[in-house]
């Protein structure tokens, strides 16, 4: 009875890390399907990279201080030949 009990309980975790394996590659699976699908939505949408943003941000601030200052220099000219 002994040895038929050992051979069931190794039996049995035998099969529990199998189906323990079995459920990490399932997992592993279902990420890269996820992960997949993310970028792929991600890319359909069009989104712009933070990289980018952030470039077209600077060019934008400095063409705001560049119009500021020829507004000022605008200013002191119809200043000088209306004065």
């Amino acid at each position: 009875m002994t040895q038929t009990s050992n051979r069931l309980f190794d039996e049995i975790g035998r099969l529990m890390n199998e189906a323990a394996g079995a459920a990490q590659g399932v997992k592993r699976e279902m990420d890269t399907v996820v992960r997949t699908q993310a970028e792929k939505i991600l890319r359909d949408l069009d989104l712009v990279k933070r990289e980018e943003f952030e470039a077209v941000k600077d060019m934008a601030r400095l063409a705001r201080e560049e119009n500021e200052a020829l507004k000022a220099r605008i200013a002191a000219l119809e200043a000088k030949l209306g004065g």
